[in-house]
């Protein structure tokens, strides 16, 4: 996908991997997530918002999503997002758009 390094902190990036829109995120602890990039609420890039903590805010009508989990955590979205795994090998980031994590 690209370079660990590439990755803002604190910022989302948004990427295409397979067709299928995601956001990738570094949170304030160093840590990537990769979410769905389109939010459930509104056709609206998720990329294009707010990282806070451990939480991605769209900026068109303010719902954060958990970067852990992708549900939303602030209506008016009430669908969560797919979030997908991360392999970080040697310094590269891969991810499968096919596999997405199972949240309980």
């Amino acid at each position: 996908m690209c370079a660990f390094d590439d990755v803002p902190v604190n910022q989302a990036l948004r990427v295409v991997v397979g067709g299928v829109a995601i956001a990738l995120v570094k949170d304030s602890a160093g840590e990537c997530h990769a979410i769905g990039d389109t939010c459930t609420h509104g056709d609206i890039s998720l990329a294009e918002g707010f990282v806070e903590d451990d939480t991605l805010e769209c900026w068109a009508h303010g719902s954060k999503f958990s970067l852990d989990t992708g549900k939303p955590l602030t209506l008016p979205a009430y669908e969560p997002v797919p979030v997908f795994e991360i392999e970080v090998i040697d310094g590269d980031i891969y991810i499968d758009p096919t596999v997405t994590k199972v949240i309980e």
